[in-house]
């Protein structure tokens, strides 16, 4: 059996980052990924606000800088607000915050999985390429996203979730601002152009609940920007994946187990955006794994729990708020109109109005 300080499960951004400062700090680090390799398949639409640029200067994760959005209503209706940003290759961006945690001294073990967990002795199986090994943890954090291994293995209820379908496309001409799509076609969600240089990611998230055919509409779209001359036919890359959208678990820490990114719950569940919470959560759980064990600090797993929430749950909560009252509308004559449109995106005032 290993015997181990810290025990990561998930390298995505929020787990690499884990990782990275705790192994940074001199702690022995594991970092456990089901996925042959980092960050593929990548299931998001690659951007990163403007305070996360740090983390777009190694090589080849800059796409692109974005200047605006542009937020399409049911009526034609549009309107542009500023929104900067940056349009990243998602899979190096992964990859480099990962470099960096083994480079610390980090040990990183790809396509591999957890298959049991003992909480209470601080003990997991994980299943290798090679076998299944036996590791003994001081602390364990789940980054292992909104369908979480971990949690299930706590018993921890299922997290709310709405599914996203993306098609990479060609661009045909510069463009440096996001599109959105708000409409009755994607109840629960919206429809998005996000442009990354000669390329764009186009997608749609929805609520299952109330339609399940995600295809039809994605290629709706398509068509009609292929009609408008933005966009080419080809299709080059195909994905989705599930966002959580029921907001923070109601535990971040269960005994000696800190939950980060979308395994918190943390991506924000009107917009999706989840990269940076997973960035600055990964990062957080890792100085408190360094003031738990190092430090001695008794109340640094509390402290954790308090800065995240802190941070991230104002606005988590109204969005969560917000989507049950959009649950209630989706299905009516109201899912047709601006104003409910209007509630329910962050680019207009309405959101922000009980």
């Amino acid at each position: 059996m290993k015997q181990i300080d810290l025990l990561v499960i998930g390298l995505g951004p929020a787990g690499a980052a884990a990782a990275m400062i705790a192994a940074q700090g001199g702690l022995s680090v594991i970092g456990v990924d089901r996925r042959q390799e980092i960050g593929i398949p990548v299931q998001c639409a690659e951007f990163i606000p403007l305070p996360m640029g740090k983390y777009a200067k190694p090589d080849g994760v800059l796409y692109q800088h974005i200047k605006g959005m542009k937020s399409f209503l049911p009526s034609g209706a549009v309107a542009e607000t500023e929104f900067p940003g940056l349009m990243i290759n998602r899979a190096a961006f992964d990859q480099a915050i990962a470099a960096q945690a083994r480079e610390q001294g980090a040990d990183l073990w790809l396509n591999s999985r957890l298959v049991s967990l003992d909480a209470t002795q601080q003990q997991a199986t994980i299943l290798t390429a090679t076998g299944e090994i036996s590791i003994s943890y001081q602390l364990l954090i789940a980054a292992d996203g909104p369908h979480s291994p971990v949690a299930q293995a706590l018993g921890l209820p299922e997290m709310e979730v709405v599914s996203t379908r993306q098609y990479t496309v060609p661009l045909k001409r510069e463009y440096v601002d996001t599109d959105i799509w708000l409409s009755a076609d994607y109840p629960g969600g919206y429809a998005w152009l996000f442009p990354k240089g000669e390329w764009a990611n186009l997608g749609l998230g929805l609520d299952k609940r109330f339609t399940a055919d995600m295809k039809k509409p994605l290629d709706e779209l398509h068509q009609q920007l292929v009609a408008q001359g933005l966009v080419g036919e080809q299709i080059t890359h195909r994905t989705g994946g599930a966002i959580p959208v029921g907001g923070l678990r109601e535990q971040l820490v269960v005994g000696n187990i800190l939950f980060t990114g979308d395994a918190a719950g943390l991506t924000h569940p009107i917009t999706g955006a989840g990269i940076a919470a997973a960035v600055i959560s990964g990062e957080r759980a890792g100085e408190a794994a360094l003031a738990h064990l190092q430090a001695h600090d008794k109340n640094a797993l509390a402290d954790f729990e308090e800065d995240i929430r802190d941070q991230f749950e104002v606005a988590v909560s109204r969005a969560v708020a917000r989507r049950k009252w959009l649950d209630t509308q989706w299905l009516t004559d109201s899912a047709q109109t601006d104003g409910l449109h209007r509630k329910s995106w962050i680019a207009f005032p309405d959101y922000f109005v009980s």
